[in-house]
């Protein structure tokens, strides 16, 4: 398998994943480029022959050593970056999902330099991957038991 993350022919598949857990959300901040040291949600790169939910659940324990249970999936985000000549650099589709914490406390590495279990009122204070701040909010209502889109 090819890797063309970087200068894509296609856009590339990602899932992710806000994991809930007593009212609260996992985010973790990345260690790689692209938005390296920005927090976003745990996840990755779909894998031929994965679903969507079965991909970001394996990020997630790949990533921070969190076994979770996927609720839903939630609105998709699109990641278009171009270089200094106007040339797609990335062009990432994120499928993300709102998933209940089972068990497994998150740990740092590689892909996760920190992790924080954030409130709502944690966001404004953060330094996020752009359009995080909408799919936590749709993280935040399904945490606080409204189910309504």
């Amino acid at each position: 398998m090819t890797d063309d993350r970087l200068y894509p022919t296609r856009p590339i598949l990602a899932a992710s994943v806000a994991v809930i857990r007593d009212g609260r959300i996992l985010l973790a901040a990345r260690g790689k480029p692209p938005g390296e040291g920005l927090y976003s949600l745990p996840g990755g790169m779909v894998e031929a022959g994965e679903t969507l939910a079965e991909a970001a659940l394996r990020e997630l324990h790949e990533e921070v050593g969190v076994e979770a249970e996927v609720m839903g999936l939630l609105t998709p985000v699109e990641f278009i970056e171009r270089d200094g000549r106007g040339h797609i650099k990335h062009h990432v589709v994120i499928a993300p999902h709102a998933a209940r914490w089972v068990s497994g406390e998150p740990q740092t590495g590689p892909e996760a330099k920190d992790i924080r279990w954030i409130t709502e009122r944690d966001i404004a204070d953060l330094p996020m991957t752009a359009g995080l701040g909408g799919i936590l909010e749709q993280a935040f209502t399904i945490a606080r038991g409204d189910t309504r889109p």
